[in-house]
């Protein structure tokens, strides 16, 4: 079941950059910086109400935020959901015609598990299902 929207991931080219801009056009300072090697990305977070707003920087050339970047410039990347199964959702919207990216789900960012649903099933939006690890 979806229980509300977990996040906003935006690509950008200079995470310390981004984060300044954001911790002035929120208010808040950045709570976490992570780096998720498996994805080639760098992350950022910052709490805005019962959602967050997500900073992605590549690490790696070949990385999905460097090709996103490339292609499409700095901006919103995906809409994440908070799930709290996650293999029965992936089973519920497999079911419902919506195309998995991965097969299964894998280790993201702040203690997540994720996957994402394929644009072309989406409406063009990258969508995202985290499963927090300590609460699932």
């Amino acid at each position: 079941m979806i229980k509300k929207i977990e996040h906003l991931g935006i690509a950008v080219k200079n995470l310390d950059e981004s984060n300044k801009l954001f911790e002035k056009l929120l208010g808040v300072s950045h709570y976490k910086i992570e780096e998720v090697e498996s994805e080639g990305v760098k992350t950022s977070f910052f709490q805005v109400g019962e959602t967050k707003i997500e900073l992605l920087e590549a690490t790696r050339l070949e990385s999905p935020i460097a090709k996103f970047i490339e292609k499409k410039g700095e901006g919103i990347h995906h809409m994440a959901f908070d799930v709290e199964q996650i293999e029965s959702e992936i089973e519920r919207l497999t079911g419902e015609g919506f195309q998995v990216i991965n097969d299964s789900p894998k280790n993201g960012a702040d203690n997540k598990r994720i996957v994402f649903l394929h644009p072309k099933t989406t409406n063009g939006v990258l969508i995202e299902l985290c499963e927090d690890r300590n609460k699932n």
